[in-house]
């Protein structure tokens, strides 16, 4: 099955070579793009040289990307999923991953260490209230600075011979431009972005646990009329 899947042109890699090993073809299409803000990246990177943070929390495999080459020490790290901390092991920094793909078990992992600790959380400029409130709430002190802005490409998504649309993301699912067809199979990668489909009037057929191997493996399930 060929899978258009909504990708930031710079989290595509390694898409293909996955989708393969599930048996399927895949093409990213882009309804948003990026825009370094790289004031905030030096300011953020500057304030973990000086200690400023007691743990590093990554929510997403970029801003791993832009901002671990420029470490030069951290304090304790945490990864969202396994994809993301390889991007920070890449670059010698280990990191501990959350048992789930949502920012929300992020404070449920670390428990009582919490209290008292200042949790630098470099992200996107998508608001996240819920982790920030959550943090706060167990007595933690977060610290988010949003190191890249995320913008609609306004072009219409290209879904040229593909049997199903993936959306990575509620944002990008709000976002896209996009013309369904029958038989076009709906995918959200979790349940969040399901729940935006949901909400948006196109219920996704398949739904994945927040990862692209969990929901590929969702979808295999599902086209073999498994549960």
């Amino acid at each position: 099955m060929k899978i258009a899947i909504t990708r930031l042109e710079e989290k595509a890699a390694g898409d293909r070579d996955l989708c393969a090993r599930y048996g399927h073809e895949c093409c990213p299409v882009s309804p948003l793009r990026s825009e370094l803000r790289p004031d905030r990246v030096a300011g953020f990177v500057a304030a973990v040289h000086r200690n400023e943070f007691d743990c590093l929390f990554f929510t997403s495999a970029l801003p791993a990307q832009i901002i671990a080459p420029l470490l030069e020490r951290w304090p304790r790290v945490v990864a969202i999923g396994p994809k993301t901390a390889e991007v920070l092991q890449a670059c010698g920094i280990p990191a501990e991953t959350l048992p789930s793909f949502y920012s929300r078990d992020f404070v449920p992992y670390l428990g009582e260490w919490l209290r008292g600790r200042r949790i630098g959380i470099p992200r996107a400029d998508v608001p996240n209230p819920d982790l920030i409130e959550g943090i706060a709430a167990a007595g933690g002190i977060p610290h988010e600075v949003r190191v890249y802005a995320l913008s609609p490409t306004g072009r219409e998504l290209s879904l040229d011979g593909a049997e199903a649309l993936l959306f990575t993301s509620a944002m990008s699912f709000r976002e896209a431009i996009w013309k369904h067809r029958p038989g076009l199979l709906l995918i959200a990668i979790g349940e969040i972005t399901g729940a935006a489909m949901r909400e948006g009037g196109y219920p996704p057929d398949v739904i994945g646990d927040g990862s692209l191997a969990g929901t590929l493996e969702a979808l295999n399930r599902h086209l073999q009329g498994k549960p």
